[in-house]
């Protein structure tokens, strides 16, 4: 491994795990930590995280749910590979297998219709015309895949009332809900996310569930920090502080 490589205690994100982070490349966020808590609730065995990076969200769901069967599908050979590595760090090859691919073939590189739940992280930004291909820009803009791409290859590896859990910015709200729509992934529930009192929010969470149409529950904000620098008590909760 190179000298950009280096190996992470996830024990400050409440987890028992160790992770790869490669420095040169996109390296795990608070959105991911976020999105596995959100998605911790799930039921079933056989879970997908799509995007999956270094594996971080699989690592992190590891140690938050009891499914034995998690896989996660990346699209820069490379980065899978670091995140196979720590799959193998952890002794956790019985329960997540990792995959290299694009997520617009994920109904042939998985069987359809057999997952329990779908996560994603994906890019959040569009493209411009000065927009360099390097694997930060993959990983941050939709260079390789766009939101409907990652909408529809979710509901099509989702089984009927199989949960799908996004996290995402809020300027792309519209767009997200037209596409669910037209995927047939009803919202439950949406959790927007400011960075502390008063400030507009930069994320939000949202799961949805295939083939059901239920009431939408609104969830109180989820406010990061309490004043700056310092989480606010449902972050360090999530974090697994005191």
């Amino acid at each position: 491994m190179t000298s950009n490589i280096s190996i992470e205690e996830l024990s400050q994100c409440g987890s028992p795990y160790k992770i790869y982070q490669d420095k040169s490349a996109f390296c795990f966020g608070i959105d991911a930590v976020l999105l596995a808590d959100y998605a911790k609730g799930m039921r079933g065995n056989r879970i997908c995280d799509l995007c999956t990076g270094n594996g971080i969200i699989p690592i992190l769901l590891a140690g938050k749910i009891s499914a034995q069967e998690i896989h996660g599908l990346e699209l820069q050979k490379d980065i899978a590979d670091l995140a196979r590595e720590s799959v193998r760090l952890n002794n956790l090859e019985d329960r997540i297998k990792i995959f290299d691919g694009n997520l617009k073939k994920a109904t042939e590189i998985f069987e359809k219709n057999t997952y329990d739940a779908v996560t994603v992280n994906p890019p959040y930004m569009k493209p411009n015309s000065e927009t360099r291909e390097t694997p930060k820009s993959i990983a941050r803009q939709e260079i390789h895949c766009n939101l409907e791409d990652v909408i529809k290859a979710s509901a099509g590896l989702l089984k009927s009332n199989g949960k799908f859990f996004m996290i995402h910015r809020p300027n792309r709200l519209g767009e997200i809900f037209i596409l669910l729509e037209k995927y047939n992934l009803g919202a439950r529930r949406i959790r927007l996310v400011q960075p502390k009192e008063n400030e507009k929010p930069t994320m939000f969470l949202l799961e949805a569930e295939k083939c059901l149409h239920p009431e939408l529950i609104v969830e109180p904000v989820l406010k990061i920090y309490s004043e700056p620098g310092i989480y606010s008590a449902e972050t360090k909760e999530i974090y697994g502080r005191e």
